[in-house]
């Protein structure tokens, strides 16, 4: 078990308390014990952190200094991490502690592995069972891909990736380092490209080819059955550092930048720009066509219509779930808007016209 210097060490946290203490992992403040640590991120629980078993907790410095004017049953023996970003020491100290109990894949090919044998697969690559890979396709080292995934042609995924069960990775596709795919995204496939043609010698949508490719950056993780489409004829691009939630759809050609997050169920339509270190709740939706700016956060079930030019702004256009027949009241005044503008304005001028 790590004692509590060095966790404080490698994690860059000031110590306050027994450095020999040793820790099996992380828990909620409600059920910590005494060998586990557990963290403080908002002021509403300070008193629960005060009354927790927990034996170290990952603190800011100004809770800190509350905690310690608080009398209460606390932990006599308890250790404090002092860090300026408490939330993010503590995903980073779970992380540590995750792998230590994480499955090993262990480097290797499984017999029932189908692999063209003009593939790339360096012997620290761990292929599971019943994964097909095409031709040309190049993996990194370490690159860990379970069972029942397919690989198409030409494909190159980069070192330390994981790609869990049933993954579909079509033809073309660059997937960087260390990015994490989860089981039933499906990486590549056709966006959803066609011209109408209703003349009066055809009735039909004519497919339009999708010839561009996906290219992830690093550090990029990708939910359980997300869809990631390929570009028309340009790229659909993920930067380096994207998390995306499961169930996500990004159509083709969208360009999502640098550290963005997206919440599970939002859309993004085809040919939209977003900038770097944007937040996207879930369920909300882009049309097609826009740019979106860097720093941009948009509210769950938020539809965006229009480009955003200036950046670090905040969009919500929800609104909350009441009784139907307080909605339908609503809705009416809703409708009738209009009507009322028009009297408001013909008030106005009647005003003026007065004076």
């Amino acid at each position: 078990m790590p004692t509590a210097i060095e966790l404080a060490e490698q994690f860059q946290a000031s110590l306050m308390g027994e450095a020999s203490s040793a820790f099996i992992g992380l828990a909620p403040l409600e059920s910590a014990r005494q060998d586990q640590i557990s963290f403080l991120s908002n002021p509403l629980y300070r008193q629960q952190a005060s009354e927790s078993h927990a034996g170290a907790l990952i603190v800011s410095k100004a809770d800190f200094d509350f905690l310690q004017e608080i009398k209460g049953p606390t932990p006599s023996k308890r250790v404090y991490f002092v860090s300026k970003n408490p939330y993010a020491t503590f995903a980073r100290m779970a992380q540590y502690f995750a792998k230590q109990s994480a499955p090993a894949y262990a480097a290797g090919i499984h017999p029932s592995a189908a692999i063209d044998p003009s593939a790339v697969i360096p012997d620290s690559c761990h292929i599971g069972p019943f994964v097909q890979i095409e031709a040309g396709v190049r993996l990194g080292e370490r690159v860990s891909i379970l069972g029942n995934t397919s690989i198409a042609r030409n494909s190159v995924i980069a070192s330390d990736t994981l790609i869990y069960p049933s993954v579909s990775i079509y033809q073309g596709t660059q997937i960087g380092e260390r990015c994490i795919i989860h089981s039933g995204a499906v990486i590549g496939a056709d966006g959803f490209g066609f011209a109408p043609d209703f003349s009066s010698k055809g009735e039909e949508w004519v497919k339009i080819p999708q010839t561009g490719n996906v290219v992830i950056g690093n550090d990029v993780e990708i939910g359980a059955s997300t869809t990631i489409d390929r570009g028309a004829m340009s790229d659909t691009v993920i930067g380096s550092g994207t998390k995306i939630d499961n169930q996500v759809q990004i159509a083709h050609n969208v360009v999502v930048g640098a550290c963005c997050v997206i919440a599970g169920c939002a859309a993004i339509s085809g040919s939209t720009k977003i900038g770097n270190f944007c937040i996207i709740g879930g369920a909300a939706n882009f049309a097609g066509h826009l740019t979106i700016a860097d720093r941009t956060t948009v509210s769950g079930n938020t539809s965006i219509i229009r480009s955003i030019t200036e950046p670090g702004q905040h969009f919500t256009g929800v609104y909350p779930s009441m009784p139907h027949s307080a909605w339908e009241k609503n809705a009416a005044i809703l409708r009738g808007l209009d009507k009322i503008r028009q009297r408001l304005r013909l008030l106005d001028n009647n005003k003026n016209s007065e004076s």
